[in-house]
């Protein structure tokens, strides 16, 4: 075959990117397709839509709902495409309500198509799947990139949907949201790990996860391990002795804080999907290369994603110096404002008791107070013995409890589902004071480590087959907090007797002590922290200031969609506050709206434990993408008003959900309009 000559490339590219519209500028046809420097090797794996697929993993809308997951061949050794497709059953269940009567194959999931109709079909989407490494050549950063592209990507109208992944999930942490939405609507979705991901390593065998999931030990891995501690052989046999059974995980362990490059981390995403697009689609070059066929002139690109990922979202949108983002529509956001003060969140008539704290504050806050709302007698009563809560008797100490937490910020509406959220902030105010003060997993902080543990509370070992589906099964924040200071010995945490008080508290000690490295104070005297301890907090805090939002999306379209029934992302905390930040820094130039769902909290799973409390947040996940991508197709569709959308639950969840129950996001919301004056957001009741 004859080499085109560089005068038919640029025409044949030219006339390519004339077919993308508006959104086109003059770019040089001519110019070679680069792999950005930080990404390693790329593979590639398609996908024919039958028997596997991008969206299920070829199990279709019935697999994905199915009551257990799929088995392996071989549980003590499963296969890379095995773990692949139990990774996204797990993950596309831990982030929707699969319940029919809840919504799914009605209202979302993969039978649905972007139009909103269901279909008949399984929803399976055929395309091509490429995965690398970005990292600085150390193998210590891996942090896992992927984009997906469907058959159905139109070169003349091309799009790509930023998914990354939400808590401290792998690779597929966003599949059933962004990804979902991406995919359905032609796009190549640009997915990260956030340098999180499930990187589960074990001392007692010294194995890894490697890029695919499947375990090696951490020599023969080398750099194709997610995570590896810096161990030495010696440190490491010393501390299996001293602690068996103990493991470590990248997101509390890595001692690289990954979230300070949230946003850097999502925008090479999207580097690696135009790269991806531009290999795929541009013309052969007579030295082999590809043209650049796509560029962030004439692609639409929105940035997307629930919680961690959207918070990512809006950090990646803030930071883009490239133009690679034209919008963004963010699920209730774990963004943490770098200002509490210089704009003001009122509720009615009132400004709330208090906003924009950051997320290791408040969720050590709630990890000393929900335990005792969700019955931990004993966490009540160690409370009450050092001041720190009120009442004789459980409810009264309880209704304390949700008293106080309510002063720190969260809304009334999140009073049910306080005890409900215990565990988590558990799990994330242990995590992040690990990955903020980026200690070494031998640091023992505040007394803890973490292990699997047997019905007793007593710390165990992984078995070879949990290791070996760990990259499936596993959410990237890993096994138990295991309080090593317990009276008595090590205890699951929930199970642990605090030294200062000889009661079985669910270790308050060590959380009092996370607390105070979070504040700087001693959470009993509400002294400041001296010596050894004033330093660890010193280390906690500059993490904690590391990854701060600035608030200025540089007038990108933008929607943040939450619900006021967080009780793990408050949203005083996070997207109220975010809006009365962004007010204050991006003024008239703002293009931000923020869509509140009464009823709708963290996670979608409690519409059908709780259907007469919650209703799903998803549907309003994919409205929010609707309405940003046809603002970008023309710009004379008006994004929506900022509002309060009022949701109606259900009795109970043998009820289907309707669009009655969820109804759509208003153009007119009229008395239920969120206003921004000056730098004062003003939320209804």
């Amino acid at each position: 075959m004859q080499t085109p000559s560089k005068t038919v490339i640029a025409l044949a590219v030219g006339l390519a990117l004339s077919a993308c519209g508006d959104h086109h500028r003059d770019e040089d046809p001519t110019a070679v397709n680069q792999k950005p420097a930080y990404l390693g090797t790329v593979t590639s794996t398609s996908y024919d839509g039958t028997s596997d697929d991008l969206l299920t993993a070829g199990l279709g809308t019935t697999g994905l709902a199915a009551a257990t997951p799929p088995v392996y061949n071989d549980p003590a050794n499963p296969t890379a495409r095995e773990l692949r497709r139990n990774a996204i059953f797990a993950n596309y269940r831990a982030v929707l309500d699969i319940s029919a009567n809840s919504g799914y194959g009605s209202l979302y999931g993969p039978n649905v198509n972007a139009a909103g109709g269901v279909t008949n079909g399984s929803g399976m989407v055929a395309g091509t799947e490429y995965l690398a490494y970005a990292d600085d050549g150390s193998g210590r950063q891996n942090v896992t990139l992927m984009v997906q592209v469907p058959n159905s990507f139109d070169p003349a109208n091309p799009c790509i949907v930023t998914g990354t992944s939400s808590g401290s999930r792998g690779i597929y942490g966003a599949i059933g949201s962004a990804g979902e939405w991406g995919l359905k609507n032609n796009c190549a979705v640009a997915y990260a790990d956030k340098g999180s991901g499930t990187g589960l390593y074990t001392f007692d065998d010294d194995s890894v996860n490697t890029q695919n999931g499947v375990r090696a030990t951490r020599a023969a891995a080398g750099k194709n391990a997610t995570f590896a501690p810096e161990l030495t052989d010696a440190q490491r046999t010393a501390f299996a002795q001293q602690y068996p059974g103990r493991v470590a995980f990248k997101h509390a362990h890595s001692q690289q804080n990954p979230e300070k490059d949230w946003g850097k981390i999502t925008l090479q995403a999207v580097e690696f999907a135009f790269y991806v697009l531009n290999e795929r689609y541009g013309v052969q070059t007579s030295d082999g290369g590809r043209t650049v066929r796509f560029t962030p002139a004439n692609t639409l690109t929105i940035a997307s994603s629930i919680s961690n990922g959207a918070g990512s979202a809006l950090l990646a949108a803030e930071q883009d110096s490239k133009g690679l983002i034209d919008a963004v529509a963010a699920t209730e956001p774990q963004v943490q404002p770098d200002k509490n003060t210089g704009y003001t969140v009122r509720q009615g008539g009132a400004n709330v008791p208090a906003q924009g704290k950051a997320l290791l504050d408040y969720s050590s806050y709630a990890a000393l107070y929900q335990p005792c709302i969700a019955g931990g007698a004993g966490r009540c009563a160690s409370l009450v013995q050092k001041g720190l809560l009120n009442g004789t008797d459980l409810v009264a100490r309880q209704n304390d409890a949700k008293a106080r937490l309510k002063a720190y910020g969260w809304t009334a509406d999140a009073d049910p589902l306080q005890g409900l959220h215990a565990l988590t902030n558990v799990l994330v105010a242990v995590t992040y004071v690990n990955a903020y003060g980026k200690f070494s997993v031998t640091d023992k902080v505040c007394g803890f480590n973490w292990a699997p543990v047997d019905a007793s509370g007593n710390p165990i070992v992984f078995s070879a087959a949990q290791k070996a589906s760990s990259f499936a099964t596993q959410n990237g924040i890993v096994g138990t907090p295991i309080y090593e200071d317990s009276v008595g010995g090590a205890k699951a945490y929930n199970l642990g007797v605090s030294p200062s008080s000889g009661i079985e508290d669910q270790s308050l000690d060590g959380f009092l002590c996370l607390r105070g490295l979070a504040t700087g104070l001693d959470p009993v005297t509400g002294n400041a922290l001296t010596g050894e301890a004033a330093a660890l907090s010193a280390r906690v805090k500059a993490g904690m200031a590391e990854v701060q939002a600035t608030g200025n999306l540089k007038g990108k379209p933008a929607i943040i969609v939450s619900g006021r029934s967080d009780a793990l992302i408050p949203v005083n905390h996070a997207s109220r506050a975010y809006l009365g930040l962004n007010a204050a820094v991006e003024g008239a130039n703002s293009k931000l709206r923020y869509i509140e769902v009464t009823n709708a909290n963290h996670f979608d799973s409690f519409a059908n434990a709780l259907p007469n409390v919650i209703v799903p947040l998803h549907v309003y996940l994919f409205r929010a993408l609707d309405a940003v991508y046809a603002n970008l197709k023309n710009s004379a569709t008006a994004l929506p008003p900022s509002q309060l959308v009022r949701t109606t639950t259900r009795g109970d969840n043998s009820v289907p959900i309707t669009v009655q129950n969820v109804p759509p996001i208003s153009a007119a919301p009229g008395i239920n309009a969120i206003t921004v004056s000056g730098t004062t957001v003003t939320i209804p009741d």
